[in-house]
């Protein structure tokens, strides 16, 4: 079956939209489980397609509002260094076990890979799973014995060795599987085909995690990009703000605007929006995402056909969608 139809403008969800990078999202999700001690599927599960400062709210509720910030650059730092780890253990890549002090655990890229492609790793911040590991550990040892303080002084070398041990592990293991950044089918040829100006991106993801994604796979983030970070946004997907915003700084009405979206709150935020929501089955099977109300549900963009066209009440996009 073939449906067309017009719009001014279109607006992007980022991940499981136009780019995978699943993989590394989920072993940053993962990790967060494993600190807090809960389920990695069911942590996984509950924060697929949301922002990050809400879902951290939500499983580290012991975070300060002033901690927020930085712990949302520190998580989605994390995420970018499982996106980059299996591509920069290279043949002449070495792991390096940083010092206590020392923000980040690094990785040496391969003198091979492209400096634009190189991984930003001097700039990330040490894993939360890692950082002050080794204060954690003599706090434990401390509360369960009988050590005074000046006795407990020896107990820090034994602790930064395990915390760098800990640290060398998650490298590692990082470096194990390839957990890269992709660009997913149909995405190129439809942002292509748009001019510039009628289109955007409204992301669950920050501005480091956003702006690191696209350009991992050669997307250049349009001038409108929202991100979950901005400050005008008062609540994030599935409420319809990150939408409504993203069209209303395209000087256009969302009702007239078609969004791609591919996990169920970003569908009912698109819905919400009252723009024609395309679903597409790049994330989620086709039964998770088919009731969650979008208007059309395709296995990816390459099933759908934009043209810009020249009217009388300016550019229209016509849309030719086989189902």
């Amino acid at each position: 079956m073939v449906s067309a139809f017009f719009a001014d403008a279109v607006l992007f969800d980022m991940d499981g939209t136009l780019t995978d990078s699943i993989s590394a999202v989920e072993a940053a999700w993962g990790k967060v489980a494993e600190d807090i001690g809960q389920d990695p599927a069911y942590v996984i599960a509950a924060t697929h397609g949301k922002r990050a400062i809400d879902n951290l709210a939500q499983f580290k509720p012991h975070l300060k509002e002033h901690e927020m910030d930085a712990a949302v650059s520190e998580f989605e730092e994390t995420i970018l260094y499982y996106a980059d780890a299996f591509h920069s253990r290279g043949p002449s890549a070495q792991f390096s076990i940083p010092a206590s002090d020392s923000v980040t655990p690094e990785l040496t890229p391969s003198s091979s890979m492209p400096s634009s492609a190189a991984p930003s790793f001097t700039s990330a911040k040490r894993p939360s799973f890692a950082t002050h590991l080794d204060r954690a550990i003599i706090s434990s040892v401390m509360e369960n014995s009988v050590l005074d303080e000046e006795e407990a002084k020896y107990l820090e070398p034994v602790a930064k060795v395990v915390a760098e041990d800990t640290i060398a592990a998650w490298q590692l293991e990082a470096a194990s599987v390839d957990r890269s950044v992709r660009i997913l089918p149909g995405v190129h040829a439809m942002m292509n085909s748009i001019p510039k100006g009628h289109y955007a991106v409204a992301t669950s993801g920050a501005k480091t995690y956003a702006h690191g994604c696209m350009t991992r796979v050669g997307i250049t983030p349009p001038e409108v990009t929202i991100t979950a970070d901005d400050k005008r946004l008062k609540r994030g997907k599935p409420a319809p703000d990150p939408f409504l915003l993203a069209a209303e700084c395209l000087g256009f009405d969302a009702k007239n605007c078609v969004v791609f979206e591919d996990s169920p709150s970003g569908i009912r935020a698109g819905v919400a929006s009252g723009a024609t929501v395309i679903a597409v089955c790049t994330s989620h099977e086709r039964a998770k995402i088919e009731n969650c109300g979008a208007h059309y549900i395709v296995e990816n963009m390459e099933q759908v056909v934009c043209k810009a066209i020249e009217t009388a009440e300016g550019t229209k996009l016509s849309f030719t969608i086989r189902v």
